[in-house]
């Protein structure tokens, strides 16, 4: 029997979702200050200047402590913006004023730049809902990270932020999935 591995992702991104809308508010700061100090590393250890990371949503990985480290230490960061088209166009923000972007996602208040600013980064920080122990990326299913990705000529390296829970043994994958080079979560980072 062949099943569908669209199916499969969209069973999988409905549990996952509930198991991060029912984290109590203890366990998500606990978890934000392990995020923090992991990215604080990466970032240290890879010797990044200038990187692309997204403003999360209230269930996801909390990144703004991260952000807030990363602008005090003058690291210039480009956040995403959804496109209707599916692509992403970016924005460096003014680090404190943002809006609701598609999808009633956070997006920071700024200058849109085009879908090629992406190219300059040398860290990309993004969102998943599990990855695997090969490095395969579940996203949210809309694909904006995976066209996006897809169409780097030269990719820097790609870490997705994920609670321990959601390193999983294997995601289904399918043709245009990109994978990521490791993950940052509350206790570690794994480097594939």
């Amino acid at each position: 029997m062949v099943t569908d591995p669209s199916n499969i992702k969209r069973a999988l991104r409905a549990e996952l979702r509930e198991r991060r809308r029912t984290r109590t508010s203890v366990e998500r700061a606990a978890a934000t200050s392990g995020f923090t100090s992991n990215l604080e590393k990466l970032v240290t250890d890879t010797g990044s200047t200038y990187l692309s990371c997204y403003l999360s949503a209230t269930h996801e990985p909390n990144t703004r402590e991260f952000l807030n480290w990363a602008r005090t230490r003058g690291i210039r960061t480009l956040f995403p913006v959804a496109r209707e088209d599916g692509l992403l166009d970016w924005t460096r923000g003014d680090g404190d004023a943002e809006a609701e972007g598609l999808f009633g996602m956070p997006e920071p208040v700024g200058e849109v730049l085009g879908p090629m600013e992406i190219n300059d980064v040398d860290l990309i920080l993004v969102p998943a809902a599990a990855v695997d122990t090969a490095g395969v990326r579940l996203g949210w299913g809309r694909g904006y990270f995976d066209k996006t990705l897809g169409s780097m000529q030269k990719c820097p390296p790609v870490y997705a932020l994920i609670f321990d829970d959601e390193l999983l043994e294997s995601v289904p994958r399918e043709i245009h999935d990109q994978p990521v080079d490791g993950v940052v979560t509350p206790t570690r980072i794994v480097t594939f």
